[in-house]
Order: C-alpha cells, then sequence, then structure tokens
C-alpha cells in the first residue's frame, strides 16, 4: 500500500482541529464517475467547503491511499441518523469509482466497460483492506467486533449516517462478490498475515436453502454470461448439478463449481482463470472397462466461485478435439435446449439423459430470468442537448451510426441513455464536471435559458455538471447530475 499525507489544510474540519477517540473505521464510495483521488482533495481543500471532509481517498487508477486529515481528527463523511452521528468517533474513507459508469437515477449507474470498471472496484478494495488493517492496529480495533467496521450504508441502518448506499451499490452492480462481511474478514486476515480472500467462497452457499443459493449466484452467472457470451440459465443448471448448489465437497474445499479436473482430456484453452498449481485431491468415481471404480485425482482449486464460472466458461469456448472446437456455436446461442445439446454432443457429459436433467432444472427455477441482463439494447441519441427532445435526428443501437449522424450535423452530440454527452471526443473528455455556485438566489430551470420554467432556487455549495448548452439569458447552460434541470454557469465557478 502507497500512502500519502495529502492534508486538507483549509477545509474547516482540518482547521477546527476537533479530536475525536477513534472507535471504528466506515467505508465509503465517492457516488460519482471520477477514479482521480486528486479531484477531491483540490475541490475539498477550500475554507469555504463546509459539505464534506474525509480522513482519505483511495484512488482508483494506482490504488494509492491519500491521507486528508489526521487519523483522530473529526471530520464529515457521513451526516448523523437517528441515533446520532458516526463523524463523532469513526473515521471516514473514500474510494473512487471508475471513469466508465454513469449513474442513472439515485445509486443506479449503467456501464460501458465492465472489465475496466471491475479492475477500479477491485483496486480500491484491496487498498482499503489493507488502509483498515493498519489503521485498526494503529488504534487497537477488533475488525470483526459489531460496529467497529462499517460501510455508509450500514452507518444509516444503525442510525449513525444518512441515507446512502455505499459502497455495497457500486460492488452489486459490478458482480463483485463482495460484501462487507467479506471486507472485515479480510482486513483480520490482513492483520494476521495471512492470505486475503477475495471474490464470493462457496462457503455462502452451505448454510443457503437451495432457492437462496440460486438467487446469489444468479448475478455471477449473469456477469459471466456478458463477458463470456454463453447463457447463463445453462450454466446455472450445470452448477446445480454438478455441486448439487454449491454444497459438494469440491466446492466447499476448492471453489470448483463443475468438477474441473487437473488435466481434461489434455486439453488446453486461452484466458484459463486456474492458476496452473493449486489443486484439491480427492476420491471419486471412475467408469472403466464397464465398471465404476474408486480412484484418487486431482481437481482444480480456485481463490473464488467467480474464477471458477470464469474458468468453466474459458474451457467450454476453447476445448478442442483436433483441430475443431468441441462445443462449437455455444457462444451467443439464444435457445438454452439447445445450448445444452451443444455442450452434450462436444463430449461435457456421457449420460443419455443429461441435456433433459439441465433443462428441467432451467424450467423448475426459471434460470432464463438470469440471461436478461445480456439482451438489454442500448441506445444513443444524437442532439443538440439532452432535454432538446425536439431536436433529436435519430436514435442508434450502434454508436458508430451516432457518430457519423453526429459528424453529419454540426453542433450536435452523441448522448449515452444517462444523458451524458459521449461524442464528439472533447465533449467526452469535458464531463462531468464540477462547479461552486456563488450566489444564494440562482434558478434552477427545466432547459438551458431564461425561457424555460423556474424549478426552485439553488443553495450556495459545489454540484456536478453533465452537459452544457447555448441559451437565453447566460452564456452558458449547464445541466445537473441530479436530473433536476439546468443553471446558468455565468453565476459559478469551476471547482
Amino acid at each position: 500500500m502507497k500512502l500519502v499525507q495529502s492534508f486538507l489544510t483549509r477545509n474547516p474540519c482540518y482547521t477546527a482541529g476537533r479530536k475525536i477517540t477513534v472507535k471504528g473505521l466506515m467505508l465509503h464510495s465517492v457516488g460519482c464517475p471520477q477514479p482521480r483521488a486528486s479531484v477531491f482533495i483540490s475541490s475539498w481543500n477550500r475554507a469555504d467547503f463546509t459539505s464534506a471532509c474525509v480522513h482519505g481517498f483511495i484512488d482508483g487508477n494506482d490504488g494509492t491511499v491519500y491521507q486528508t486529515l489526521p487519523w483522530d481528527h473529526r471530520g464529515w463523511h457521513c451526516g448523523s441518523g437517528s441515533k446520532g452521528s458516526g463523524n463523532d468517533s469513526m473515521i471516514g474513507v473514500e474510494m473512487c469509482e471508475p471513469a466508465c459508469i454513469k449513474y442513472t437515477s439515485g445509486a443506479n449507474f449503467i456501464c460501458a466497460d465492465t472489465a475496466a470498471a471491475k479492475a477500479v472496484a477491485k483496486r480500491t478494495y484491496e487498498a482499503a483492506v489493507e488502509l483498515f488493517a493498519m489503521l485498526c492496529k494503529i488504534f487497537h480495533l477488533d475488525p470483526l467486533a459489531d460496529g467497529v467496521i462499517i460501510s455508509h450504508r450500514e452507518g444509516h441502518s444503525r442510525g449513525v449516517a444518512s441515507n446512502h448506499g455505499d459502497p455495497e451499490h457500486l460492488w452489486n452492480q459490478l458482480h463483485m462478490g463482495y460484501t462487507m462481511d467479506g471486507f472485515r474478514k479480510a482486513v483480520k486476515a490482513a492483520m494476521d498475515g495471512t492470505a486475503i480472500p477475495t471474490g464470493t467462497q462457496a462457503s455462502v452457499f452451505a448454510s443457503l436453502s437451495e432457492n437462496e443459493v440460486i438467487a446469489k449466484a444468479g448475478a455471477l452467472f449473469t456477469a459471466d454470461m456478458e463477458e463470456s457470451g454463453i447463457l447463463a440459465s445453462v450454466s446455472m443448471a450445470q452448477f446445480i448439478l454438478e455441486s448439487g448448489y454449491g454444497k459438494s465437497e469440491l466446492a466447499q474445499n476448492a471453489n470448483n463449481l463443475f468438477g474441473m479436473k487437473k488435466s481434461l482430456s489434455g486439453n488446453t484453452w486461452d484466458s484459463s482463470a486456474w492458476d496452473d498449481t493449486s489443486i484439491y485431491t480427492k476420491k471419486t468415481q471412475e467408469y472403466e472397462n464397464g465398471t465404476y471404480v474408486t480412484v484418487t485425482a486431482d481437481f482444480r482449486k480456485y481463490p473464488s466461485v467467480e474464477k471458477s464460472i470464469a474458468d468453466h466458461s474459458a474451457y467450454l469456448l476453447g476445448a478442442k478435439n483436433g483441430s475443431r472446437l468441441r462445443y462449437d456455436g455455444l457462444k451467443y446461442c439464444t435457445d438454452y435446449r439447445k445450448a445444452a445439446q451443444i455442450i452434450k454432443d462436444g463430449g461435457y457429459a456421457s449420460s443419455p439423459d443429461y441435456v433433459e436433467k439441465l433443462c428441467t432444472i432451467i424450467e423448475r427455477w426459471n434460470l432464463t430470468q438470469y440471461d436478461a441482463a445480456g439482451e438489454k439494447e442500448v441506445w444513443y441519441r444524437v442532439r443538440k442537448a439532452w432535454d432538446d427532445k425536439s431536436s433529436q435526428k435519430g436514435a442508434f443501437h450502434s454508436l458508430e451510426n451516432a457518430k457519423k449522424c453526429a459528424d453529419d450535423n454540426k453542433g450536435y452530440f452523441v448522448f449515452d441513455e444517462s444523458g451524458t454527452a459521449i461524442y464528439p471526443e472533447q465533449a467526452a473528455e469535458k464531463f462531468p464536471y464540477m462547479v461552486r455556485v456563488k450566489i444564494s438566489d440562482l434558478n434552477i430551470r427545466k432547459g438551458p435559458g431564461t425561457d424555460y420554467a423556474r424549478v426552485k432556487y439553488i443553495p450556495v455549495g459545489v454540484y456536478t455538471i453533465v452537459e452544457e448548452a447555448e441559451g437565453k439569458g447566460a452564456s452558458r447552460w449547464g445541466r445537473l447530475k441530479s436530473g433536476i434541470g439546468w443553471i446558468a454557469l455565468d453565476y459559478t465557478e469551476r471547482c
């Protein structure tokens, strides 16, 4: 972990110098698509920035931890609740978020690059584990004790924080498999010097009912489908059939959900998620010369459920029979029965009713519901401004076609589904950014101009702008990230 002191010496929380007795640590996520900690440090280090101050930021690009307050200073990172405020006894740390996500409403967002977003979330998570382990040692805290390490979301449920959903909202929507219980255990492991488990562990399935296992695993298979193109419903059915809902010996002790052996008929394939070393040895039944015999065999051991799912998909896409792909046609197949037949015909299973077994499981649990996310259609709209619907030249599924339309119409932009301008490139690089409103009676308007209806006054403070447009009454108008409307940028200054 790289730790850099960059104190917010002009922020009121620093200059007030109020001390706290540190009793716990609260984990946050910044709530906007900005991976660079320096952006927040620059904009928060002002005497008039009274809305927030945390003890540290974790940079999303390289995992560097920036300490912005002395650890025992009172910050303002979680607001308050019915039982008081966590600010009075807790250190608060913000994890920066990927640039490729776009918030749509509340804590919901869409993601333009899942792999890149996951890399940022993994980087900040692992740095947070190291940082919290260090802080627990400094302040003699037990990370597994009740209320010692909590998220902002958990702080709200405990009545000591405002109503936020971070950072679980980010982890859940990116299908990271991270939980706060897992985070606390990882901190404890880091303090003890043992390996830090990351990702979902099959041990979580042990105490769950069958339908609870499906609900828990569903998002993981949907995420894999988005990467591999293999129907989540089919992979889930194989998981259920071959690991007994994740409760088999191999699943519980090796995170191996599909009985993947160390060697599979001499096959190798690209992008294997196995480390080529970790194995789990157990007795198993093999069919030899017309009868079943007990043999000892080596199976692949994975660090997480996600790695097991990924390796299984990589095998189905890459395994060969001679020079021919064993399961040719499986990728992007949208018919679960046909997909199951491709797997059977490729030699995956010898059971004559294997296809029927998979289809029965799929139909019993309605597993096709987990295929839906892979079929979502994305629209790109070409307009002068997002709120100017009448100017729209077209809506396209193809980003390239949308760009061409914008190129053919000067002054037009391509907007994604969240209403953020993503083309031309200068527009994509410009937004979002933050401004400080300088006057107390600035109107929010429904559109970019004084000829649009007034919504209400906007208080003095710092706000995020996601789009600009020309309009009556000001040299430039900016659309607020909240979606409530537009403000005249002449009465603001760039943060």
